[in-house]
């Protein structure tokens, strides 16, 4: 996964149909845990990239999201968040969300 910042992110939605982000906080301790198990699933899905957001720095995308806690995988098509990930179970259940969202 790529660390992006505000003006990364920006120029990823603004040149991509699809976009995968994951915001965090980097004293989160399942923050953390969610990272190294979407860096397992990313490899697992050829051609998908998953980019980093440090939430601390983006409080325009906290707003703009919606996004309630961290860590917050978000899914967006076309500039239109389609689904949010709060919880992250397991490598299989996060390849289970991601794959019909890369796969479009």
């Amino acid at each position: 996964m790529i660390e992006w910042n505000e003006e990364q992110l920006t120029k990823q939605l603004k040149e991509k149909d699809q976009v995968v982000v994951f915001f965090y906080t980097p004293l989160c301790g399942t923050c953390q845990v969610a990272k190294k198990m979407l860096t397992v699933a990313e490899a697992m899905l050829p051609g998908t990239e998953i980019g980093m957001c440090n939430l601390n720095f983006m409080p325009h995308q906290a707003k703009q999201y919606e996004i309630e806690s961290v860590p917050c995988l978000i899914m967006i098509e076309r500039n239109e968040v389609r689904q949010k990930m709060y919880a992250f179970h397991s490598i299989e259940y996060i390849l289970s969300e991601l794959k019909p969202f890369c796969l479009t």
